[in-house]
């Protein structure tokens, strides 16, 4: 298959990028500078350089998946929504047999948990000195009500649980809108995981335009 990963030199992009790779997939780096991709990614790495907002539709027909792992400072956190936006529009731009399916790594933010079923943002909030990147869940969880709105694009979320950090595969334990819980009784997801999970997703699609949650065994 052909992939395409926004951000591959990020924390889950190059995971991705490095598992689609081993995977045999023809995979190409969509980011801003590709001296750093080479240096992180292996001299051999295609791709794409471009600003995410320069992204046309040119540049995805032709993919079978792009991955938005797209990662910002609280201070541009809005650009989580404008990035969905414009992938979406640069997508539908594009004669059907030719779109990607559009994949996103969203926010824990999103997921419900407790008995009163809150959203799990309201606990972030609770983090001593979280209003410092408060608005990075806050418009992680814009994102995806957004998305919630699309028609006439394929696309697919995946949001880590509570703690989201670099580290090897477990299998994938997929969920729906609720916060999950590891067998250690934690609730966490490695990028390692994260990456299996949604290239299980993309190369066997189970779960059209609607978020799944990904966390650890």
């Amino acid at each position: 298959m052909k992939i395409g990963i926004i951000g591959a030199t990020g924390k889950a992009g190059s995971a991705l990028y490095e598992r689609a790779v081993e995977r045999g997939h023809e995979t190409v780096a969509i980011v801003r500078d590709p001296a750093k991709a080479r240096e992180m990614l292996g001299t051999d790495v295609r791709v794409i350089e471009r600003d995410v907002f320069a992204i046309t539709g040119g540049d995805l027909a032709g993919l079978d998946a792009v991955v938005n792992a797209f990662g910002t400072t609280p201070d541009l956190a809005h650009q989580h929504v404008e990035l969905a936006q414009h992938l979406v529009e640069q997508t539908a731009g594009i004669e059907e047999a030719e779109q990607p399916r559009l994949a996103f790594v969203l926010g824990a933010g999103s997921l419900i948990t407790g008995e009163d079923q809150h959203l799990f943002v309201e606990d972030i909030r609770q983090v001593p000195g979280a209003e410092a990147w408060m608005a990075i869940p806050e418009n992680q969880l814009k994102q995806l009500e957004y998305l919630r709105t699309v028609g006439g694009v394929e696309w697919v979320g995946a949001s880590p649980q509570a703690t989201f950090a670099p580290g090897p595969a477990t299998v994938p334990v997929i969920g729906g809108d609720e916060l999950l819980v590891a067998s250690d009784g934690q609730s966490h997801t490695t990028t390692g995981t994260m990456a299996v999970a949604l290239l299980d997703e993309i190369e066997n699609p189970q779960h059209r335009n609607r978020r799944i949650a990904v966390g650890d065994a």
